[in-house]
């Protein structure tokens, strides 16, 4: 009764995992080629990364293995060092950086990342999925390290174009039909049906497609360089020999400590990029501990480079794709490392049977959810403060890479915010007496120095004779500028122009002296009982009203 309880509580889990292991074993294969890395060192971080990582990281949906994004930095550091057993040291190095990461509570720098950010980073991630598989969807066989160098050097769209004149039928139909039945699987006609997630249908399709295809039609038959191809131990000794030792000589040379700062800070900046943006996909939407996520990575790379494995990251490909196979806690992610373990370690004749079109085909509907129309549609929506860092940071992912991608998105975002600080330094009442305007600015709670122009614009603009209140009671900070230029306003210009100016709930330490106070600038005006006119607004709106009073005076 209770196994029967634990299969129904972790169902869909297991579903997930079996979808997600199907997707990372030929990613975590094609990163270490691309990486220069033994094939299994590549298989050693997808186990690692599931099972160690899995089970210490505080989120239930994201999946930690090898990642793209750190390619580059691999494959120079391998070919500097040298060795593979020294480069390791490297991981086990950056593993303990994170580690020490975690428990100085360095993780909370996600949360400083705008929304607008994170979108642009998952549909340029969505889009790059989509452009990367479409060689693989369309059958042309080119080596994937090969692919990834291209996609380094930012020519990821020549993958179309050169792919589409290395055509192999068989693959396209095979993807065409995966996609088709992947999108038909959302509609409510086929919820019905929904025993079995659609991606698994897919390859199990795509295998007997294929294989009718070698007895009824040979010539169109995807042979082995179009299907999945791992590694094949022929004993345990074999299996175990396929795990590679650090050379503890690694830990005495300057350039493995220097590799393992670079990983640490790039996988760390990569995985709190990715926990943001499942926490944001989960559909449940559960907030993951980004300091236990560091402390669960930098364990999990530990172990990784012990054992001969390549350094690993939070990945948004694998995770979303779990996510989209309906996973509802971490036992996914455990379960796809734990059958990366098994596979390794048997003969896995079933899995090199099948099709990288079928695979790239659950990818291709991955990435289309992560940058489908209605996601532009929203920021769009949200004004161009929203839409302009949004598609930066998509177009940047694209063209360049993740992390310059969100640098570039922040930066815009950054300016976005600046401006919109500069332009709100307070809020504006102004009166109209009988006996004179009165004028009054209530500061914001905070006035930096990026307030300077605006607020000096608008003493400038203050006509002569007028009276002026400035109203700092709400006012957490001032800049030392802008109080110097409040201060010689009212000691200098303020008399020059006979406005009567009163500086209300100024800080002590701020040492300005008001002439007159609020309560005798108001006595004043009011002779008689008539209710004031009033308009209200910002710097823009006061500037607007003053201007065209200057232009009224002047055309008189």
């Amino acid at each position: 009764m209770q196994q029967t309880s634990f299969l129904a509580k972790y169902k869909k889990d297991f579903v997930a995992g079996l979808i997600v292991f199907l997707i990372a074993l030929p990613l975590c294969l094609g990163i270490a080629q691309a990486s220069n890395a033994p094939l299994f060192s590549g298989l050693v971080a997808g186990m690692v990364g599931g099972i160690v990582v899995g089970f210490l990281s505080g989120s239930h949906v994201s999946v930690a293995g090898p990642a793209a994004g750190l390619t580059a930095i691999v494959l120079v550091a391998i070919g500097e060092l040298g060795a593979f057993d020294i480069f390791v040291c490297a991981v086990i190095i950056a593993g303990a950086i994170q580690l020490a990461l975690g428990f100085l509570k360095a993780g909370g720098i996600a949360n400083f990342i705008p929304s607008s950010v994170i979108e642009g980073m998952l549909a340029g991630i969505g889009l790059t999925i989509i452009i990367k598989q479409v060689p693989d969807a369309v059958g042309y066989a080119k080596n994937s390290s090969a692919r990834m160098a291209d996609a380094d050097d930012g020519i990821v769209f020549n993958f179309i174009s050169t792919s589409l004149q290395h055509v192999e039928p068989a693959a396209i139909i095979i993807a065409v039909i995966g996609i088709g039945l992947l999108v038909l699987w959302q509609t409510k006609w086929f919820k019905k049906i929904q025993l079995l997630p659609a991606a698994l249908i897919v390859v199990v399709l795509g295998i007997a497609l294929n294989e009718m295809l070698k007895s009824a039609a040979p010539s169109l038959y995807l042979d082995n360089k179009h299907l999945v191809n791992i590694p094949v131990a022929s004993s345990l000794g074999e299996f175990f020999g396929q795990f590679t030792l650090p050379n503890l000589s690694g830990f005495t040379m300057l350039k493995v400590w220097e590799t393992g700062i670079v990983i640490a800070i790039v996988a760390s900046i990569e995985t709190l990029l990715c926990i943001e943006a499942a926490d944001k996909l989960d559909t449940h939407k559960r907030y993951t501990p980004v300091n236990r996520e560091l402390r669960a990575q930098g364990v999990g790379n530990m172990i990784s480079g012990l054992l001969g494995g390549m350094p690993m990251t939070s990945v948004i490909v694998r995770t979303s794709a779990n996510i989209n196979a309906g996973a509802r806690s971490k036992m996914s992610t455990i379960f796809h490392g734990v059958l990366l373990v098994i596979c390794a370690g048997s003969i896995p004749f079933v899995l090199n049977m099948i099709p990288k079109a079928s695979l790239a085909a659950i990818l291709i509907f991955t990435g289309y959810k992560l940058c489908r129309p209605s996601i532009f549609k929203h920021m769009w929506k949200g004004g161009w403060t929203q839409f302009v860092p949004f598609m930066a940071t998509l177009i940047a992912v694209v063209s360049l890479d993740l992390l310059k991608g969100v640098g570039i998105g922040l930066l815009i975002s950054i300016f976005y915010i600046l401006r919109q600080n500069m332009r709100i330094p307070y809020y504006f009442i102004r009166n109209s007496y009988s006996n004179g305007d009165l004028v009054k600015l209530t500061l914001a709670q905070e006035v930096s120095f990026l307030n300077k122009a605006s607020i000096k614009e608008t003493l400038e603009n203050i006509p002569a004779n007028t009276s002026l209140i400035v109203d700092a009671t709400l006012t957490e900070y001032i800049d030392f500028d802008v109080l110097d230029i409040i201060k010689e306003f009212h000691d200098i210009k303020a008399p020059e122009k006979n406005i009567k100016m009163s500086l209300v709930g100024f800080k002590d330490s701020y040492k300005l002296q008001s002439k007159v106070t609020e309560k005798e600038i108001i006595y004043n005006l009011m002779h008689t009982d008539e209710v004031p006119k009033r308009s209200s607004g910002g710097h823009k709106d006061l500037l607007q009203q003053l201007s065209r009073e200057a232009g009224t005076k002047n055309s008189l």
